[in-house]
């Protein structure tokens, strides 16, 4: 048997399985089956509690739901309001954030102050781990090498299975503070030896913010400007939580309640986050407008941007899917309130970056896409443009690389996922199994020879049909 054997099994065989194991769809609304766990009108099916975030869509009036501009909230507070608060004071707000999340209420300075302190402490990788373990074996998917240096740090923790909450919360505490340093260092890894570039390994700094330090990591100088660091910040703010029921969130849920230990639900919810569907969708966004500007001659000319558009819902345009990325959301419907956040940031930062121009065509697309998707679709509900539409233009602009734009999310949405799982194990003491229903027809097994005998039986009738 050689590798082309076993190419042809796998070929011959994926079309026996997508054979024998597709769905006729109209079974799962004859079965009352929610795909995806969401209704037609894209209401979710209520799986659990928490207090630790809320999204907003809709507001119930005389027994109707009214969709309405969309809002967040982190522990009871509007992000737009705690975001406008640290701003205000022209403070980071990545860790003020952080804090609230996991503790439930917002820090005093001399909390802010601990807090801070606790996670430069938890900030440490072991001895030569990053030579041994993340030089090793380097790969341009970084969310794979995140997963493989989170299990890993698991063998050097003598209490990785301890389930209390203190333990459970150093462990989320550690993973937090280091997340950076393995995104970072992996990347590098990476492009030194598969790019054949330059090496850069530095130390985060202690006197510097979250954000910061993560564009010090990156950067060969460890230089950026305020603005970029600020930018930054607000990311990670805008993508640390987004309610229990996203798909790498509900991830740490059903695995925290199988009784696995922290390490092993990270790197779930890392698995599950990497899929484009989730959190790799703002790289999807940043090929797709790249596409645009190779096929659209004059990118000021509107009825040209429109025309593309409609390209792409015909799948005719980019990678033909019919998706406009950047475009719609689960869950909200006449507005994505991180989008409305962030596009003030976004507007300033390509001011200082001289991007004024791609800029002002994001906002034209922002502008039209939503009327484009209207005309052409039947849709249940509003579009309108989600965080992922600005945050890789963002990123972009950073100089950030591609590779590391996924892991950018997980190093903001781990703070959320800690939050989940240690709710999780406060509350619920019940793995979650939730029922498939069950379609196959029985029946009666038959013993290897008979099974020859038939299909022999088969080739000889197939044979004599051939013969006449």
């Amino acid at each position: 048997m050689t590798l082309e054997n076993v190419n042809d099994f796998t070929e011959k065989y994926a079309a026996k399985c997508v054979r024998e194991q597709k769905i006729d769809p109209a079974l799962y609304d004859q079965y009352g089956v929610k795909r995806g766990l969401r209704d037609k009108n894209g209401k979710g099916v209520l799986s659990g509690l928490t207090s630790i975030s809320l999204i907003k869509s809709y507001n119930e009036i005389d027994g109707k739901m009214i969709p309405c501009d969309g809002e967040l909230y982190y522990r009871g507070y509007n992000i737009m309001d705690i975001v406008r608060g640290f701003r205000s004071d022209n403070r980071f707000g990545f860790e003020e954030t952080a804090y609230l999340l996991l503790f439930g209420d917002l820090p005093t300075k001399a909390e802010l102050a601990e807090f801070i302190d606790i996670l430069n402490a938890s900030r440490r990788l072991p001895t030569n781990f990053t030579r041994d373990v993340i030089m090793k074996a380097p790969s341009g998917d970084i969310m794979n090498s995140l997963t493989k240096s989170i299990l890993t740090l698991a063998s050097y923790d003598n209490n990785v299975s301890d389930l209390s909450i203190d333990n459970v919360m150093r462990q989320c505490l550690m993973l937090i503070s280091v997340l950076p340093m393995l995104a970072v260092y992996g990347y590098h890894a990476y492009n030194h030896y598969e790019r054949d570039d330059s090496l850069y390994i530095h130390r985060p700094d202690n006197s510097l913010s979250f954000a910061e330090n993560i564009l010090r990591l990156l950067r060969p100088d460890k230089s950026y400007t305020d603005v970029e660091a600020k930018v930054l910040d607000v990311a990670l703010v805008l993508h640390m939580e987004h309610g229990g029921g996203n798909n790498s969130t509900f991830t740490t849920r059903v695995v925290t309640s199988s009784g696995s230990d922290t390490y092993s639900v990270v790197a779930a919810a890392l698995s599950s986050l990497k899929g484009p569907k989730h959190g790799g969708a703002n790289i999807k966004v940043v090929k797709m407008m790249n596409d645009l500007k190779e096929h659209v001659s004059d990118l000021k000319d509107e009825d040209m941007i429109r025309d593309y558009l409609k390209k792409i819902l015909r799948k005719e345009a980019f990678d033909k899917s019919g998706l406009i990325y950047g475009m719609g959301h689960a869950v909200y419907s006449i507005s994505d309130p991180r989008a409305r956040i962030f596009k003030s940031f976004v507007e300033e930062l390509a001011t200082e970056t001289h991007h004024n121009d791609e800029f002002a065509l994001y906002s034209m697309i922002e502008r039209i896409a939503p009327e484009v998707i209207s005309e052409s679709c039947h849709i249940y509900k509003g579009v309108s443009a989600n965080v992922d539409f600005y945050s890789g233009f963002v990123y972009n602009m950073l100089n950030i690389p591609l590779e590391l734009y996924t892991p950018i999310f997980a190093i903001a949405r781990i703070v959320g996922w800690s939050a989940h799982r240690m709710e999780g194990l406060i509350n619920v003491d019940k793995i979650i199994r939730p029922a498939y229903k069950s379609i196959m027809v029985p029946k009666m097994y038959e013993n290897l020879d008979a099974r020859n005998k038939k299909l022999n039986t088969a080739d000889d009738i197939r044979h004599r049909i051939t013969m006449k």
